[in-house]
């Protein structure tokens, strides 16, 4: 059983799609089932309906998901489990308040070392919390090393002062992040963890409150290297290429984004593919160590290899014009490589509103030479002829006030090219 386990905090980054793909891919590859965990017990970072957006995009990339769980609905979980290490002393009450424990944190960063828990309550009876009223609990910090092997980094060993006496439970029963997670992996039977090595530190402290309940099944664990932006620095989540929902309204297909993903810092067979052929040939182990820098005019080539795939049609439904006008779509592939910039390409053909700049009065001469023709000849050649005779143009002054006042731009597609896909609109554009 492998988990996708997104926080419904904000919109998804393009990080936890990478996330989401690698699980779903690997799942399918050793035949397990895949789980989709909304992690929602953060009540107050929480925010509305981003749980549904969650669900709509892995649909629209084709991620299909066996189980959808809320996270919240386990806490009774938690907290009995919680209680159980409790009453066997792996973990103990703690009625440190907040302020006490910012004022250690800013000591320790004063002192420039790593804030660790003081163990001021680590001998605290639980008879004598319930007495003083809410606590917190903390698991007793680890007597040896953790170690386990990451399918992607190796071997990784992590001290017990690196694990720490941590809170598994608020003092309003609200369990905290590493706990819920170990419990509902641990729940789900959960086998193998694919998530970003912002995670990594995580990971020692999962696996110890495994350990403390007594869970004996191992998981494996693969952690994904950051995305970089181009500067090189970890890519942020204010960056707007790194959210998902403004790639997808900048034009960029689901198909495109997924291959570019399973492209970023590996090494695959080809470079333009499929979702569903990625599963036949990828390998999670070949993913590079090193941290993927984002590129988004990659990205775009990407988009547009992948437009090129689309009939006619399809492409005339996705920038949303008549079918009649696909041909006239594919035709801007060559300049444009977005659904964004091929609308506004073709929109304005449509839109009426010409800037002429220098050649203000030949494009009226044209306009009028255009509706004195009538019925307009299949052949451009034919068309440019009608034209050079009625208006006297030649040359520059034909050629550019023409492309302007059928196409609204300086420069495009042949104007041979253009015009059988045109000709029968060219009435109303002039008009």
């Amino acid at each position: 059983m492998l988990r996708f386990a997104p926080s419904p905090t904000g919109d998804m980054h393009i990080g936890n799609l990478r996330v989401a793909l690698f699980n779903y891919i690997v799942a399918r590859q050793r035949g397990e089932r895949f789980i989709l965990r909304i992690e929602d017990t953060d009540r107050e970072r929480n925010i509305e309906g981003k749980d549904r957006e969650i669900v709509e995009l892995l649909d629209l990339f084709g991620i299909e998901y066996d189980d959808l769980i809320y996270q919240s609905r386990n806490i009774s979980f938690h907290q009995h489990f919680a209680s159980k290490l409790l009453e066997e002393g792996k973990a103990f009450p703690c009625l440190c308040s907040e302020e006490e424990l910012e004022r250690e944190r800013e000591r320790a960063q004063k002192e420039r070392r790593p804030y660790r828990y003081s163990g001021k309550c680590v001998d605290l009876s639980l008879e004598e919390a319930r007495e003083k009223g809410g606590f917190a609990v903390r698991v007793k910090r680890p007597g040896e090393p953790i170690s386990f092997r990451d399918l992607i980094k190796g071997e990784l060993t992590f001290a017990p002062f690196d694990v720490d006496s941590f809170v598994i439970v608020r003092a309003d029963g609200r369990p905290t992040y590493n706990f819920a997670c170990a419990v509902d992996d641990m729940l789900s039977d959960i086998t193998m963890v694919i998530r970003g090595e912002d995670h990594l530190s995580n990971t020692p402290k999962q696996i110890y409150i495994r350990r403390l309940l007594g869970y004996g099944k191992e998981i494996t664990y693969a952690h994904l290297p950051i995305i970089l932006n181009r500067e090189g620095r970890k890519m942020s989540k204010r960056e707007e290429a790194s959210s998902v929902k403004w790639l997808l309204e900048e034009g960029f297909l689901p198909e495109a984004i997924t291959n570019y993903l399973i492209l970023l810092g590996n090494r695959t067979p080809t470079e333009i593919f499929t979702l569903e052929e990625a599963i036949g040939w990828f390998d999670l182990t070949k993913i590079s160590r090193a941290p993927a820098r984002f590129d988004l005019e990659k990205l775009r080539f990407i988009n547009r290899e992948h437009l090129k795939r689309r009939s006619p049609q399809e492409l005339a439904r996705l920038v949303g014009v008549h079918p009649s006008l696909g041909g006239l779509v594919e035709l801007y592939l060559e300049e444009a490589s977005t659904l964004k910039e091929l609308r506004e390409r073709v929109d304005r053909i449509f839109s009426g509103e010409r800037e002429f700049g220098e050649f203000e009065e030949e494009g009226r001469v044209l306009a009028r030479s255009i509706g004195e023709i009538g019925e307009l000849p299949k052949d451009f050649g034919e068309f440019k002829r009608e034209l050079m005779e009625r208006s006297s143009l030649r040359g520059k002054r034909l050629f550019k006030p023409l492309r302007i006042l059928l196409t609204g731009a300086p420069h495009g597609p042949e104007l041979s090219e253009l015009y059988p896909h045109l000709r029968d609109h060219i009435e109303r554009i002039v008009r």
